[in-house]
């Protein structure tokens, strides 16, 4: 086990999918079940930032409230440096139902000597499947304070190793792994993307 924290961002609202999107199944599991066993393999404690209580008794982990008001993916990253007990933590959005723990494992390593690791592919980079330092504390405070919410804002201020994912990661699909599911119809994709995999969907 890796003494980093696994933390699953859980707080938004769901508003584009009209319900809790984190409980959908795609293949056999829920989104957040399939993230939390894959980040269970990898680290020795797994947090869920925001979100209902009863997610936390439903998978057996602890969930923490945001401690800054804002109900972004920002504010989550913020409670979980401060609860997690850990300096190092990998932040996962709850709506990547494709993730592994090979990843996990590969980008918490990254972070060694930076305050952010954050996969980069092209022009785009995934601030929802990165890898958070709690030096990077001070920044992420005074971006909220004055309401800069953006988390991919932070990393000019930080020290940042922007993982380049096709050159060190070629054998993974990008496009399968970092998919993220916020509409019906990204749901119905995802579904069909599992199917192809070889993932039996259970209604």
């Amino acid at each position: 086990m890796i003494q980093a924290t696994g933390v699953i961002l859980a707080g938004g609202k769901s508003i584009r999918m009209g319900t809790d999107k984190a409980f959908l199944k795609v293949g056999r599991q829920n989104m957040i079940e399939h993230i939390a066993g894959e980040l269970k393999k990898v680290f020795s404690e797994v947090l869920i930032s925001g979100g209902d209580p009863e997610t936390g008794r439903r998978l057996g982990l602890r969930v923490i409230a945001d401690l800054i008001e804002g109900n972004v993916p920002l504010c989550g990253v913020h409670a979980a440096l401060h609860a997690a007990l850990h300096e190092k933590i990998l932040a996962v959005a709850c709506d990547m139902p494709f993730i592994t723990a090979k990843l996990a494992c590969f980008m918490i390593r990254q972070v060694e000597g930076y305050d952010v690791a954050v996969p980069s592919h092209g022009i785009y980079v995934q601030p929802l499947f990165a890898a958070y330092n709690r030096s990077c504390l001070p920044v992420i405070e005074k971006s909220l304070s004055e309401a800069r919410y953006k988390v991919s804002g932070l990393y000019s201020l930080l020290r940042t190793n922007y993982v380049n994912m096709e050159s060190l990661c070629p054998d993974i699909d990008i496009e399968t792994v970092f998919y993220n599911v916020n509409t019906p119809v990204d749901l119905h994709k995802a579904r069909e993307m599992a199917d192809k995999n070889g993932e039996r969907r259970e209604s």
